[in-house]
């Protein structure tokens, strides 16, 4: 899949607290126009893509791509903060 950057939007920021020595900030884009189809471009750490309804997240979702969807489908301000106790 490509999309040109003048048709990415920024849609949510998530800071996560990953353990007491890692912590990271995950910035996720809203694409408005693409082509082609999303590729799995790290087989080694991804079993597969498939799409699912925000109603009906898999249980194995990873933490703070799941806080990035739910902060943007939610609104909560542009940013979210996860782990931080």
């Amino acid at each position: 899949m490509e999309v040109d950057p003048g048709h990415l939007r920024l849609a949510h920021v998530v800071h996560q607290r990953q353990s007491n020595s890692m912590d990271r900030i995950g910035f996720f884009f809203l694409a408005t126009e693409w082509n082609g189809e999303p590729v799995n471009r790290e087989p080694t750490k991804c079993l597969g893509l498939q799409r699912f309804s925000v109603h009906d997240l898999p249980d194995d979702i990873i933490e703070y791509p799941k806080e990035g969807l739910l902060g943007y489908l939610h609104e909560h301000g542009g940013l979210t903060q996860h782990g931080w106790a």
